[in-house]
């Protein structure tokens, strides 16, 4: 009863309401008091359940008996919530002291016995449970129960109270999912052991089936008994390579994913992905099975056949993150922890090497070494195609720690990097926008673009888009919309990822839905004024979960209002982008901010001085971008993009847009849709006809017949031409295929 007390007063703020939540029986009285929330629910006999979407909550009692489950998913991804306590590393070890629980102080995480073991199960000898120092969120790698730091509290308190040695993994990994939820999952677990027992060993295949994989997939230097030692396996059916995902005290068969590999346009070979089950959540990294106990050090990559080439040629310990370069879920340090030296390389690219400095951080900058790309340092697996040597590659890396000043010689390697690889360093290009390629170059971490444009020009739509592009290619993106919810923007993203107006097809909805859900996209849970450091947490606290690439803010005015009314209007927004500024750089993600203009006339086109507020946006921007809006104009090049700043290169300019309704997306206008009539210059006027008497011309042979017969008299003017266009009473045509003004 006091374990269901704990826990009902830990998660009483996921349940609507204002004030308190009371739970009232004539034989067990129970209330639970919250300060922001309110929910009270009588019962008498019968059982009751109290449910929400993200954190189900089911409470049934029959006579005596009381359970409670909860299901827990650990990488949400529609909305990232600020977190309700921020916890420090001093608060987590002080806690723990004050309850007698032993712990080791590790690279990225605390080590203490496991709460769900028997002391006599090795619980307490095998410290296998795993305290992040970041957020509090804790792991217990032999049961695979995780939890946040409230989690664990209510856990320790609740052994505390009623003497217990240890608690049931049921009591934070029940399921309370429903009945559809637990039938995908077995439906996933079945597929997962479906392709595993289908799969071959390359001990069975012939040498010539061998032969052929190895010269598909260009790992032909790879032998027969490194595949064995990771289990690899190939699926015959769409002859893939099936690499297993082992986890749990008992190692059991988790997951497993896919390789298919194809001619690429360029040569070389394209790689195709498939994970299945499509989950979130990882048990284990690739290759850590096959590692042992003693080794000190491991070679951290971003393929599963790097790992081969790694183990291979140098016989360190090499594993593989589940998704490449773009993520290092958190979840994942605890396997790692063990570790006293990890070399990244994660691929060849500016975009790995990125990468890397980024998932330094999250593994403690003192024991990493980064493997920096260059054409004499590709990826580990092309490296070993090539005949180079891994161990000297390996050498030769240096180390992610930077004091504070450094000399040339220290960066005279990164100098030459941006010198060589001139396409990457520029970043990832757009699809959608080939002149937004050729004006900034890329899109790049660690800057500040401010975008600016008329009211009801489409600024949020045409943004939308532009992340979207970006999101597509694996740019990992959060948006922060201020001004319209969530499902309203996500709605317009998915139109434009479908290029279709869903509505009149929503038998292709989930579909469409599907797809678009594995996007890397994330959204704020903030709706109208915010303060500028609940705000920023949340950003940075998304940085560390999901490796955020990219923050898109809707809007700059709806930050303003929280702060401090006493200050004067600008220096609250002067320091409020100093601290996007700040944040963009610190934490090398890219930061669009949008702002509105002040107020101009309707002929006038935006300058960077049209910008609200004081010049100091952009100033402290990379980037300036102006969605420009000819409101008197109809034709062709009523809107267009202006880049006004570009502290890349320099380079600025503009180029025409066009709205498409049907699918809410910007485009380059279409030539010949509209006709326009072209108005002669008097410098174009032929010398042998004077304008005069051109226009005397004119008029003799557009003159009426005098006819009374066929022309009757209009005694209020000259008769009506019927072939000539209807006269226009109210002006230019309205434009009826604008954005949504939002």
């Amino acid at each position: 009863m006091s374990c269901w007390r704990t826990l009902l007063h830990r998660h009483a703020h996921t349940l609507t309401g204002a004030q308190s939540f009371q739970l009232q029986r004539t034989d067990f009285p129970l209330t639970v008091s919250r300060k922001y929330f309110s929910l009270t629910v009588s019962r008498k006999y019968f059982p009751l359940t109290v449910s929400r979407k993200y954190f189900p909550l089911t409470v049934s009692r029959k006579y005596f008996p009381l359970t409670v489950c909860r299901s827990y998913k650990s990488d949400t991804k529609s909305t990232v919530d600020f977190p309700m306590k921020h916890v420090t590393v001093t608060d987590i070890k002080s806690y723990l002291r004050s309850k007698e629980v032993p712990f080791h102080d590790g690279y990225s995480c605390l080590q203490a016995p496991s709460v769900f073991l028997e002391p006599s199960a090795g619980g307490k000898d095998s410290y296998s449970m795993f305290i992040d120092k970041t957020t509090g969120q804790f792991l217990c790698k032999d049961t695979l129960v995780e939890g946040s730091w409230e989690d664990l509290q209510d856990c320790l308190e609740v052994m505390e109270k009623e003497g217990r040695s240890c608690l049931s993994s049921h009591l934070l990994l029940g399921s309370a999912d429903s009945p559809e939820e637990q039938e995908q999952r077995a439906r996933e677990l079945g597929e997962v052991q479906r392709i595993w027992s289908g799969s071959v060993p390359f001990s069975d295949l012939s040498d010539d089936e061998v032969q052929l994989v190895k010269t598909m997939f260009q790992v032909t230097k790879i032998t027969n008994v490194t595949f064995k030692k990771f289990g690899v396996r190939l699926f015959k059916p769409t002859r893939s390579l099936v690499f297993p995902w082992f986890g749990g005290l008992s190692s059991e068969l988790k997951g497993v994913k896919l390789l298919s590999a194809r001619p690429g346009e360029t040569g070389g070979v394209e790689y195709t992905e498939a994970t299945v089950p499509k989950s979130a959540s990882y048990f284990n990294l690739f290759g850590l099975p096959a590692a042992g106990r003693p080794d000190a050090e491991v070679v951290l990559t971003g393929h599963e056949l790097d790992v081969l080439a790694v183990s291979q040629s140098t016989g360190l310990t090499a594993v593989a993150l589940p998704r490449g370069d773009s993520r290092l879920p958190p979840s994942l340090l605890p396997y790692l922890e063990r570790f006293k030296r990890v070399t990244l390389w994660l691929g060849g690219d500016v975009r790995a090497w990125e990468a890397s400095r980024v998932f330094s951080r999250k593994l403690g900058p003192r024991r990493c070494r980064l493997v920096r790309p260059g054409e004499d340092r590709p990826r580990p697996a092309e490296a070993l195609a090539r005949g180079q040597n891994l161990t000297r590659i390996i050498q030769g890396s240096v180390p992610a720690a930077h004091k504070s000043i450094v000399s040339f010689g220290q960066l005279r390697a990164d100098v030459y990097g941006e010198l060589a690889d001139t396409e990457q360093v520029a970043g990832v290009k757009w699809t959608r926008f080939p002149e937004l390629n050729r004006i900034l170059k890329g899109h790049r971490k660690g800057e500040l673009t401010v975008f600016t444009g008329p009211t009801g020009s489409g600024k949020t739509t045409f943004i939308s888009e532009m992340a979207l592009d970006l999101c597509m290619q694996g740019v990992n993106t959060l948006w922060g919309s201020f001004e319209i919810n969530n499902v309203r923007l996500a709605k317009i993203m998915l139109t434009q990822f479908s290029m279709q107006r869903l509505e009149d097809s929503l038998e292709h909805y989930d579909y469409w839905a599907d797809l678009f859900e594995e996007l890397p996209l994330h959204f704020m849970t903030f709706h109208g004024q915010q303060n500028i450091k609940t705000v920023l947490d949340t950003m940075q606290h998304a940085v560390y979960l999901y490796d955020i690439n990219h923050v898109i803010i809707d809007n700059l005015q709806f930050m303003m209002g929280q702060e401090n009314l006493s200050l004067d209007k600008f220096a609250v927004q002067d320091h409020i982008v100093g601290a996007f500024r700040k944040f963009s750089t610190s934490s090398s993600c890219h930061v669009t901010l949008i702002i509105h203009p002040r107020k101009e006339e309707d002929d006038r086109q935006l300058q960077t001085a049209s910008i609200f507020g004081s010049a100091k946006a952009s100033q402290e921007a990379d980037n300036v971008l102006i969605l420009q809006e000819k409101k008197l104009v109809t034709c062709p090049g009523r809107r267009s993009l202006q880049v006004t700043k570009n502290r890349f290169d320099g380079d600025v300019g503009e180029f025409p847009l066009e709205f498409l309704k049907t699918s809410l997306t910007f485009g380059p206008p279409v030539k010949g849709k509209h006709t326009l009539r072209k108005v002669p210059k008097p410098e174009d006027e032929d010398e042998d006809n004077p304008p005069a008497k051109k226009g005397k011309a004119e008029k003799k042979t557009t003159k009426a017949p005098k006819n009374p017969k066929t022309t009757p008299r209009d005694p209020g003017g000259p008769p009506r031409d019927p072939g000539g266009p209807p006269r226009d009473p109210g002006g230019p045509p309205r434009d009826p295929g604008g954005p949504p003004r939002i």
